[in-house]
């Protein structure tokens, strides 16, 4: 593991969340994830052939859909802080056999990979939790050869909501600190501000669109299956265990309301963000 993961507290603290999320990562609650996938590897269209980075990997759902596109000639890399996580990935890869993938524990803000090295660089929702953007922006680009792509995806403002807001304030009432959590998403939910840090990296032709891939939960107890399986079960945690099901159990109840015929409305809005290296 690179020095700066294990001396910097933001890192540990994000690898540990995703360590603990890793077995309910792949949930059917949390299809959002491949969803989303699939129009990044769609707008990215990368030619046969082509070496691809993938920033914050997870469970793989860019880079395998990624190492399809650019076939047996072509090469993937993945890398991402929670080793549990690549341990499921290494998992799918040995199970259907796919031999273009590489992994790596590595921090995304200090790429260990020559200049120019990559025809592209992708991360699905990873650029928000590193401490200087720009400067990890920047990094991306510099493995990324001329005329590659740099892409990264971030949630709208809207997103999980109003279920989100709900969360934070039943877990404030815990004692919980939620404050910079309720950020760390909304730092890159401004499409001008995803367009900047573009621009600011040295990229050109930049574009930022945004798409709405939400979908109706089936009922409150799906959306407990998103908040053990993503970022928010860092926060749950910090609970104390004896009081965990009371609380799941009254967040619950207070979703009650927004529940139709159709279920619970997710709403995943999603900005594409995405810049060319001269």
């Amino acid at each position: 593991m690179p020095p700066s993961i294990a001396t910097d507290p933001s890192h540990e603290q994000v690898a540990q969340v995703f360590n603990l999320a890793a077995g309910d990562y792949d949930s059917p609650a949390l299809r959002f994830f491949p969803f989303c996938a699939d129009r990044l590897v769609a707008r990215l269209n990368p030619a046969p052939g082509e070496k691809i980075l993938d920033v914050a990997t997870g469970t793989g759902a860019v880079a395998l859909g990624l190492a399809q596109a650019v076939g047996p000639a072509g090469r993937v890399t993945g890398i991402d802080l929670a080793e549990a996580m690549l341990e499921r990935l290494t998992r799918k890869i040995e199970k259907f056999g796919i031999a273009n993938v590489d992994l790596h524990v590595m921090d995304a803000a200090a790429l260990d990979f020559r200049r120019d090295y990559f025809h592209h660089v992708t991360c699905s929702f990873g650029l928000f939790f590193l401490r200087d953007m720009a400067a990890a922006l920047t990094g991306w680009a510099r493995v990324t050869r001329p005329g590659g792509k740099v892409m990264f995806t971030a949630f709208g403002p809207t997103a999980f909501e109003p279920m989100k807001r709900l969360l934070l304030a039943r877990l404030g009432r815990e004692g919980v600190d939620t404050g910079a959590a309720a950020q760390v998403a909304n730092r890159l939910a401004d499409v001008e501000r995803c367009r900047a840090l573009l621009a600011d990296a040295g990229l050109t032709a930049i574009r930022v669109d945004t798409e709405q891939l939400g979908y109706h939960l089936r009922g409150a107890e799906d959306w407990w299956e998103i908040v053990w399986g993503s970022g928010f079960r860092g926060l749950v945690e910090r609970i104390a265990p004896e009081r965990r099901d009371v609380v799941r159990a009254a967040h619950l109840a207070e979703l009650a309301p927004f529940v139709t015929d159709k279920g619970l409305w997710l709403d995943v809005g999603v900005i594409f963000a995405s810049g060319i290296k001269p």
